[in-house]
């Protein structure tokens, strides 16, 4: 057969495992498994009287803490998707949750999805840290590649996939319908291969050295990942 025509050999590869974990900490932040009894109240009081934040999201919102409830019992009892409840460690509130899913070990891909935030905690230490050990965990238990996908429209999302490292894979046309409006989704990822480069970025922009004493940063993480990027978001160039 003539060289070149199959994909490199993986020698000595072998299948991550799946998540298990309980807890995961950062200096800012502390992501625990998600438990209707411990954080749906919590979460509900911090999204109370934010609608817009389910606007991307399939479900949502909702009207009572009952029902949000409910709907955390559900979410937490599935390994696929894998919930986590997102802690503040400075105040210990729970600001939000996100989630592994489409977890298949066998060809070395994980997703990260299902990211509802509390607008207190958007745009954060506390959130980047939280998708960073996400992020760190799946690349150092032997995951190939780290996906990140979202509607087309949402250009909040599409800007923090770049700004976090991902790279623009391409549109996805009618991919689906979300709450009877079509969706165009935009894919993004990253390999094992840029990880430590990326590592290297969230490390330094997580450093309590990046921050002022009134806490700006002093050098962006979109600077400090630009470089990681296979091809940047077309949409983000204009």
């Amino acid at each position: 057969m003539a060289e070149g025509k199959l994909g490199n050999v993986l020698k000595n590869w072998q299948a991550p495992k799946a998540p298990s974990f309980k807890e995961l900490s950062g200096r800012y932040v502390r992501l625990v498994r998600l438990s209707a009894a411990d954080h749906a109240a919590h979460l509900f009081r911090a999204y109370d009287g934010h609608d817009h934040i389910w606007d991307y999201l399939p479900y949502g919102p909702f009207n009572s803490s009952a029902q949000y409830f409910r709907f955390v019992s559900e979410l937490a009892s599935q390994s696929d998707p894998y919930f986590v409840a997102i802690e503040n460690k400075q105040t210990g509130q729970y600001l939000g949750v996100q989630s592994y899913l489409r977890i298949d070990p066998n060809a070395g891909s994980i997703e990260l999805g299902h990211i509802c935030l509390s607008p207190a905690v958007q745009r954060t230490p506390v959130s980047t840290e939280a998708f960073f050990l996400m992020m760190q965990w799946a690349f150092e238990n032997g995951y190939r590649r780290f996906e990140w996908k979202c509607d087309a429209l949402n250009m909040p999302s599409r800007r923090a996939a770049q700004r976090l490292g991902l790279s623009y894979e391409g549109i996805f046309r009618q991919a689906t319908v979300v709450k009877g409006r079509n969706r165009d989704t935009a894919w993004f990822a990253a390999i094992d291969g840029e990880w430590p480069a990326l590592k290297e970025a969230f490390n330094a922009w997580l450093s309590h050295t990046n921050f002022d004493t009134n806490g700006q940063q002093k050098e962006s993480l979109r600077n400090l990942t630009r470089l990681v990027l296979a091809q940047s978001d077309p949409m983000q160039d204009r």
